[in-house]
């Protein structure tokens, strides 16, 4: 099992069992308090729960190697499982908020606040480390799935410290509509929360250009940029969990032999991997040098160079993507 796997692993593991005994300890803290705002923030944490078993699941088969159904791998399973947790967590706020809506019309007698806010402040404390920790392994190992749940642990915190102030101020000042407008509040949170991370994995799974990973590469290419590789363009960049795959197409000089264009293209790869810490797959298609190509062509006494030298092409996150070769601005009266 590779280091990045077993480390989702591990991170999961601890996330679905704090989710079990975090919901315990606020359905205990509801009953003892009969508090509206607490029975939010548990019924958010079914969905912790929930959330949490399928994302681990999803790290699991995502995992698995690639095979004659499945191609490119079984990643895109994290981009369904987010989906799928910010679904659930859609459904509860909305469930919340029809809930909050109703302690207006049918105020509840709370009790034993004191005991309600400590069980609740223990959670909140657990949920917030665990959920930074998520998020930043998630991002070090690129798993949306790892990223998703700790976000909505540090949501679930937020929410979490609001409810304690809240029960706070009910505890002092006796006001107890302060409950029903806290609920109100979470909803609203928990629902946009939810819809951010659908629309992430809804993103991925139509694999809409992901920027930052798309900078990545094209950084790499920057950085390791030979005079061979004259242009690079139609640059595509997908995201399969945390493995990556990368079709481009890649101009070598027309008169070199097979050879020098296979030796040359696993140089060309052997870069791109630079560009993740998972898998990385490449496609290249190579394409024959044209004579508009010695403008930015850097290769160093060519034997067939037909213009002279003008200016570099700059590799970027915009022009990279380009189904066509790049060219140079000249002047006419140096063709």
């Amino acid at each position: 099992m590779q280091p990045n796997q077993l480390t989702k692993y591990r991170w999961m593991s601890v996330s679905l069992v704090l989710s079990v005994v975090l919901f315990a300890l606020k359905v205990v803290a509801y009953y003892l308090t009969n508090s509206t705002a607490i029975l939010t923030d548990a019924l958010e944490s079914i969905v912790n729960v929930v959330g949490s078993a399928f994302a681990f699941y999803s790290i699991y088969l995502s995992g698995q190697p690639r095979d004659q159904n499945h191609p490119y791998g079984h990643g895109k399973i994290e981009f369904l499982s987010s989906g799928f947790e910010g679904a659930l967590i859609l459904s509860a706020g909305i469930f919340i908020l029809i809930e909050a809506a109703f302690s207006f019309f049918e105020p509840r007698d709370l009790q034993n606040l004191d005991w309600g806010i400590v069980i609740v402040a223990a959670t909140t404390a657990v949920n917030a480390f665990v959920g930074w920790r998520l998020v930043i392994t998630g991002r070090n190992t690129d798993s949306m799935a790892l990223t998703a749940d700790g976000r909505h642990l540090l949501t679930d915190s937020i929410s979490s410290t609001v409810v304690v102030v809240g029960i706070g101020l009910v505890w002092l000042t006796g006001l107890g509509w302060i409950d029903g407008v806290l609920s109100l509040g979470l909803a609203m949170i928990i629902i946009y929360n939810g819809f951010h991370i659908t629309r992430q994995s809804v993103a991925r799974l139509m694999d809409e250009t992901d920027g930052p990973t798309l900078n990545r590469v094209v950084k790499v290419l920057n950085i390791r940029k030979s005079p061979n590789w004259i242009d690079v363009h139609n640059l595509r960049v997908q995201k399969y969990g945390a493995d990556l795959h990368i079709d481009c197409h890649l101009t070598l000089p027309y008169y070199w032999d097979l050879v020098q264009v296979h030796n040359e293209v696993h140089t060309f790869e052997d870069a791109l991997k630079e560009a993740s810490n998972s898998e990385v797959e490449i496609f290249v298609h190579t394409d024959p040098c044209l004579k508009e190509c010695c403008h930015y062509c850097r290769v160093a006494d060519c034997p067939v160079r037909a213009f002279p030298f003008v200016r570099d092409v700059e590799w970027t996150a915009a022009n990279l993507p380009l189904n066509q070769k790049h060219f140079v601005p000249v002047d006419p009266q140096t063709i």
